[in-house]
């Protein structure tokens, strides 16, 4: 379909303004419209964790006192540890979280455990 034909069909499934998607993402978000429809939408569970409430929500993972992670990024290798607090420590600050030292090395917003390694890739399938 068009931009103009998504649009349309947008508004007359929704009856809500068009949202400003690009083409790929707004024919993606039709056929989740169409398919909630035809099969119920979201579990109670799902919604919750999507609004970021309720027991569904995902929690942070501990880490153990005295880990210690090491990552290389640019040539330059990096060392992160845990602390008998449970603190994260890095380049002698204190942090947060895994994500704001890897966002602190990259520049970019990663998910710190994803770039730590602690998190597994989901092979294609």
């Amino acid at each position: 379909m068009s931009r103009s034909k998504l649009q349309a069909r947008w508004a007359k499934l929704t009856g809500r303004p068009v949202p400003r998607l690009s083409v790929a993402m707004l024919r993606l978000a039709l056929g989740y419209e169409i398919q909630a429809r035809a099969k119920g939408g979201l579990s109670r569970s799902v919604r919750l964790q999507l609004e970021g409430s309720g027991d569904a929500r995902p929690r942070a993972m501990p880490l153990a006192p005295g880990l210690r992670l090491v990552r290389e990024w640019q040539g330059k290798v990096h060392v992160v540890t845990v602390d008998d607090t449970g603190a994260i420590q890095w380049n002698g600050q204190r942090w947060k979280s895994l994500s704001e030292v890897a966002r602190a090395i990259t520049g970019t917003r990663w998910s710190g455990p994803a770039f730590f390694g602690l998190k597994q890739r989901k092979a294609a399938a």
